[in-house]
């Protein structure tokens, strides 16, 4: 996946689905492929990108505030500040994004405004953590845990202006997915799943450029019979889109 720092714009979508996911599973979807990975806790990630010397991981703050937010009545004067500090964290980041700040311009902003929001939390996660004042199996211990056991990785977006805050555009970008999920109810057999996630990964990546989904699978689908292998790559919605500039998702009324 690549964006375009300030427009923040997702390039490649792809959709997978896995009954389960593994280890063996990660190093399979992702390998080949260097740059930072930006996921949640899950150890799978943290066990493969020991063995990747060109894979960096970033965590995702989402992840890391909706623990704190979760545990908010366990003593919600602490958890309060901690939401407001988080909360200017991500003022900032609106801000860069509106203004279309360029990936270097970005890097020097967060240097200078949320480094030092990010450091006082680590300062008072640390404290929280030492004094033992929360059992470890509450929701606030499971939250300190959860956010200081990633917190190198919590600050990777700080001086690495491409990358993004959380993962929320990623997870907006397959929340068709979880839509159909739930309405659906079953979706059949695995094989099922792979051909949904096939056709997820065309919806999404013909959205993430402009383009008319209908319109792109009318087109490619009657091409598709008298078409060789080596023209696949001729077919994509990246070379689509180059074919026809003016083919665009019709505005609702």
């Amino acid at each position: 996946m690549r964006r375009r720092s300030g427009t923040v714009k997702i390039k490649i979508i792809v959709i997978l689905v896995k009954i389960t996911i593994s280890v063996v599973e990660v190093v399979f979807i992702i390998v080949g492929v260097p740059g930072t990975l930006q996921c949640d806790g899950y150890t799978a990630y943290a066990s493969f990108a020991r063995r990747k010397e060109d894979i960096q991981l970033a965590a995702c703050w989402a992840h890391a505030r909706r623990k704190f937010y979760e545990a908010r009545e366990q003593d919600p004067g602490v958890v309060n500040w901690l939401l407001r500090q988080i909360g200017h964290l991500y003022r900032i980041e609106r801000q860069l994004r509106e203004g279309k700040t360029v990936a270097t311009l970005r890097e020097v902003a967060r240097a200078h405004q949320a480094k030092p929001i990010y450091v006082r939390l680590h300062r008072l996660f640390t404290r929280l953590k030492t004094k033992r004042r929360y059992l470890p199996r509450s929701g606030m211990g499971l939250a300190l845990d959860y956010a200081l056991n990633l917190w190198p990785l919590l600050g990777v977006y700080l001086d690495d202006g491409r990358i993004e805050i959380d993962q929320n555009l990623v997870e907006n970008a397959i929340r068709p997915t979880a839509l159909g999920k739930k309405n659906w109810l079953f979706i059949g057999e695995a094989e099922a799943g792979e051909r949904s996630a096939i056709l997820y990964t065309i919806v999404e990546s013909c959205r993430r450029r402009g383009l008319d989904p209908y319109a792109y699978l009318r087109d490619i689908l009657t091409r598709l019979p008298n078409a060789t292998n080596w023209q696949i790559a001729d077919l994509t919605p990246e070379a689509w889109a180059k074919e026809h500039p003016l083919t665009s998702i019709p505005q609702a009324a």
